[in-house]
């Protein structure tokens, strides 16, 4: 049999390293990054020249304090371009390059969790985990109920439950006036946590965003206070947070859409 492993004599092959496959990092091209005007809104310039998305469209956004935050992270980069240091930028790209001419199919997939939103599936024993789940699910139900006219059927256990139709449809009465900015930090919420009411009670200023997070995670801090916690697993749910504050401070940042540059 011809050798084809490139050892020439019949030797175990050797995988090549992990670093062989990881691209290299673009190289800063740029001296400064900055707010800019331009063509009547808020944009990001790079050396005057307004920065581009993936998909080669103007990086402009509804407000300056947006632009600027932006703008900071390109400016805060090294010699080296590390996009997972620059959340806001990757989330204004999604929002421009996809979104933006995806609105409704957006807005179907966050009403889609409204299925199996995460609050509505209760444990059915040990009384803790019953207890502390009520304790921060009940109130974003109650939130549902008050603030869209939406009721929610709980289960205990992980058999389906099918949600009345007129309260689906009350939280996409609720998605409808959003815009493509909102509904990206939504959707990234929503999928963050498994749960589309615990977003929108997020975004309505009824939640914190750690008080969303804690909701989110009731189960698995129940587990961890059990049993410890698993060193890879906290280092996956640290990422996860960075990204639900990317989408958090996202949302603060366009409370002002709707102003013009001076």
């Amino acid at each position: 049999m011809n050798d084809t492993t490139g050892n020439g004599g019949g030797g175990t092959a050797k995988s090549p390293s992990r670093e062989a496959f990881v691209a290299p990092r673009p190289r800063r091209f740029y001296r400064e990054a900055a707010l800019s005007i331009a063509d009547g809104g808020f944009a990001v310039a790079l050396d005057g020249r307004t920065a581009k998305t993936p998909g080669k469209r103007p990086l402009s956004v509804p407000t300056r304090a947006l632009a600027a935050a932006i703008a900071a992270e390109w400016q805060a980069q090294g010699n080296e371009i590390h996009a997972e240091t620059m959340p806001l930028t990757r989330l204004a790209n999604t929002v421009i390059d996809g979104v933006a001419s995806a609105e409704q199919a957006v807005r179907d997939d966050i009403v889609a969790f409204c299925g199996s939103d995460l609050v509505c599936y209760r444990a059915g024993a040990p009384h803790g985990l019953v207890e502390v789940q009520g304790l921060h699910w009940d109130p974003v139900l109650a939130w549902a109920r008050a603030a869209l006219g939406a009721s929610f059927l709980t289960s205990a256990g992980i058999m389906h439950v099918a949600q009345p139709q007129a309260a689906v449809d009350a939280v996409a009465r609720a998605l409808a006036p959003l815009d493509a900015w909102r509904l990206t930090a939504l959707h990234q919420i929503t999928t963050l946590t498994g749960s589309a009411l615990i977003a929108l009670a997020h975004m309505s200023g009824t939640l914190s965003l750690e008080a969303a997070w804690q909701a989110a995670h009731v189960d698995e801090d129940w587990q961890i206070s059990q049993w410890g916690e698993d060193a890879e697993a906290k280092a996956r749910r640290m990422l996860r947070w960075q990204d639900m504050q990317a989408a958090g401070r996202l949302l603060d940042l366009i409370a002002d859409v709707g102003e013009t540059p001076d």
